[in-house]
């Protein structure tokens, strides 16, 4: 979109498993996440998540308030149920910008445009136009008529048709590449989406992209990641447990205990987060990214992986895809059905009492 004399580009996840899986994967490739909240129908639970992931990666967010066309429409509502969970918009003191839109009359979008502009100001957010490009990959797919295709955001410097690309463990010389309208382009700047032609795989989201001066030496760093990876097997970052964070604080690795924590009924969180909350060993603090009611499911175990937090769960069960998500990202999800265990394991954790759990793994039958 064009704002004035700058480019924006809008990137719609799909709720936020995209931006969350790309943070896992090490990519950063959001600038300012903008909450879109239906103001007669207010904040939702999946919106309490979005705020937690924005949050987690500690991106400014500006609300825009759409649907203030509807009869039903009731901005002060949803403006305090926004402040319950921390955000507290301009008009009632705090220090988050809410825009009034209505996607369906276009009213209010020039002035989003222009807060989006002026937040990005206030952050700084500058990138470097020349030299060899680099950012994310946003999709990776497999065309049936073009081969292996990904939509890349340029970052830093300028991406050319015809450059040698190093893209996570594969690599590929650009033979063609199109603008978001589909249009054929020799030549995106910072901050803009592209698909390419010409990689030897499919990329995955997430994995980051640099311009190298030849093909050859594109391939021969491609092949020297591949190789790494397998000798390590996984060269992701893998979750804490409980049991590893006195001694990853001890070593000045980390500095808090993030939590995930999922119950079975709203009444239950409240009392669990206070507990926790109160309990304060030395430097060590409990920090919680996300809570909300339900069972642990793929996204809460994303999340764990992109903030390197353990996942609690009360009175909840854990989605099997979930617990296979988890086994491989090596991700710490405990269920309990007493409060005060909770307490009392978290407690133990952070003083490096917790005794290892040992657990026999059924292999098959």
């Amino acid at each position: 979109v064009q704002a004035g004399d700058r480019q924006v580009t809008f990137l719609d996840t799909p709720g936020h498993e995209a931006f969350t899986a790309m943070r896992a994967r090490g990519a950063g490739v959001t600038d300012i996440a903008v909450l879109v909240v239906a103001a007669d129908d207010g904040v939702q639970p999946q919106t309490r998540e979005a705020i937690d992931h924005a949050r987690a990666a500690g991106v400014p967010i500006i609300v825009a308030l759409n649907k203030i066309d509807l009869a039903s429409a009731n901005p002060d509502y949803v403006k305090q149920q926004l402040a319950d969970v921390g955000l507290v918009v301009e008009d009632w003191g705090g220090d988050v910008i809410c825009v009034p839109v209505s996607a369906k009359q276009k009213t209010g979008i020039s002035t989003l445009l222009d807060m989006i502009l002026l937040v990005a100001d206030l952050a700084e957010l500058k990138a470097k136009p020349k030299g060899p490009a680099q950012g994310a990959v946003i999709e990776g797919r497999q065309d049936r008529s073009r081969g292996p295709t990904a939509t890349l955001l340029v970052q830093d410097g300028m991406l050319n048709a015809g450059d040698a690309l190093l893209v996570g463990n594969t690599y590929g010389k650009i033979r063609a590449m199109f603008d978001y309208q589909g249009r054929n382009i020799r030549r995106a700047g910072p901050s803009t989406p592209v698909v390419v032609i010409g990689l030897r795989d499919v990329p995955e989201a997430g994995d980051t992209f640099e311009v190298l001066p030849n093909e050859r030496e594109a391939r021969e760093r491609a092949e020297e990641r591949a190789q790494t990876v397998q000798q390590s097997d996984v060269q992701r970052v893998t979750g804490l447990t409980l049991e590893e964070i006195y001694e990853r604080a001890q070593e000045g690795a980390v500095q808090s205990l993030n939590l995930i924590l999922k119950a079975d009924v709203q009444g239950s969180l409240e009392p669990i987060k206070n507990s926790l909350d109160r309990i304060d060993v030395g430097d060590l603090k409990v920090k919680f990214v996300h809570q909300g009611v339900g069972n642990v499911g793929e996204s809460d175990v994303m999340l764990a992986v992109a903030s390197q937090a353990v996942v609690l769960g009360f009175n909840v069960g854990v989605e099997p895809s979930a617990q296979r998500l988890a086994e491989v990202e090596g991700v710490s999800i405990k269920t309990y059905d007493i409060i005060y265990r909770i307490i009392e394991d978290v407690q133990k954790a952070l003083t490096g009492m917790l005794a290892p759990e040992f657990e026999d793994i059924e292999q098959g039958k």
